[in-house]
């Protein structure tokens, strides 16, 4: 149980930041929500999912810390950190311009330095604290058409295990769990421009996402949601540097 414990949960407004959330308020955690569309962090606050949102753009340090701080004042110290917030752009690498490279890693990679930073001295001096960042199977493995993202996620999996050495002996935990191709609307999105590229069904497109997945069918937050909230339970202190694939045997 989370009883007592503030979590913190960056793109908590819809997908697997919004599971992510309602499993960790379920276990007794206060959760608030981050991220830049209002409209959903409020309506994930109403329907139960969050007890508080504050918005920031994980991109902007100085507005997360603001953020951050705001509701350390609401609700007092981060105990929890799941630095979810994500996105993937696609194109072949020949056609991937710099800029692409910089947007993932801005978004993927120091969205989670930015978030971790703003609550890190606060646990090793309270001697508690987990860190979960959500990575993906594409900082495992590659992927094609993805480069930019699989190179950020990469670069998120190296962070984990860097700061869990940093921090070990603490009381603080920093894990990554690597989801596979999940029931997302980033997916709905990657499915819709396959179609639109290729004239392909939307079913030929799910298929060819998932021929690699021995399970046969996308992941969904829940499942996702479940293993962050045992890396944040009491049971998982011995569990700090790891990443945990869940992904229907993919990996």
């Amino acid at each position: 149980m989370l009883d007592g414990r503030h979590a913190l949960v960056t793109g908590g407004g819809r997908g697997i930041g919004r599971a992510v959330a309602a499993v960790l308020r379920r276990s007794g955690a206060v959760v608030t929500v981050v991220g830049r569309n209002q409209d959903s962090l409020a309506d994930a606050v109403t329907g139960g999912a969050a007890d508080a949102y504050q918005v920031a753009d994980v991109t902007d340090e100085a507005a997360l810390d603001a953020a951050v701080k705001r509701g350390i004042k609401a609700n007092g110290p981060i105990d929890i950190l799941v630095a979810n917030a994500g996105h993937a752009e696609s194109s072949p690498f020949l056609k991937a311009e710099t800029g692409q490279f910089r947007r993932m890693f801005e978004l993927n990679v120091l969205g989670v330095v930015h978030a971790t930073r703003a609550v890190l001295g606060q646990m090793t001096s309270g001697g508690f604290g987990r860190v979960v960042a959500i990575a993906s199977t594409a900082g495992l493995r590659g992927y094609p058409y993805v480069s930019a993202y699989c190179a950020a996620k990469h670069a998120v999996v190296g962070l984990v295990r860097a700061i869990a050495l940093e921090t070990a002996g603490t009381g603080v935990t920093v894990n990554a769990v690597c989801p596979g191709y999940t029931d997302t609307d980033m997916v709905a999105e990657s499915i819709a421009r396959i179609t639109g590229k290729t004239g392909r069904s939307s079913t030929d497109a799910l298929a060819g996402m998932l021929k690699a997945n021995p399970l046969g069918r996308l992941i969904t937050p829940q499942e996702v949601a479940a293993t962050v909230a045992f890396l944040c339970s009491a049971e998982a202190s011995a569990i700090t540097g790891t990443t945990i694939a869940v992904a229907g045997g993919e990996m």
